[in-house]
């Protein structure tokens, strides 16, 4: 029996949303792909907005268009540093 191809793994940037589930992505390395939402993710309705980092999966014959599997959480707001702890009396 024949092996699956191993997929590449890459985080990106959601920068336009098309019909069907299609959205154009940024990656990290600065190529633009073509990505769908994966079965599981559909199933689940989970929205991904423009803006959202997400985990694609693409093939090593068309590097142009991927599948995305997984919405990574937004990272976390930093505190404001209070004004208190900074005056010196």
């Amino acid at each position: 029996m024949k092996e699956k191809e191993a997929k590449w793994v890459v985080e990106g940037l959601v920068t336009e949303g098309h019909p069907s589930g299609m959205f154009r992505v940024q990656l990290d390395n600065g190529a633009r792909v073509l990505g769908y939402i994966s079965g599981k993710i559909r199933r689940k309705a989970i929205r991904i907005m423009q803006g959202d980092r997400v985990q694609i999966e693409l093939s090593h014959y068309d590097l142009t268009k991927g599948r995305i599997i997984y919405r990574l959480p937004p990272p976390p707001i930093p505190k404001p540093k209070d004004s208190e702890d900074d005056s010196e009396d």
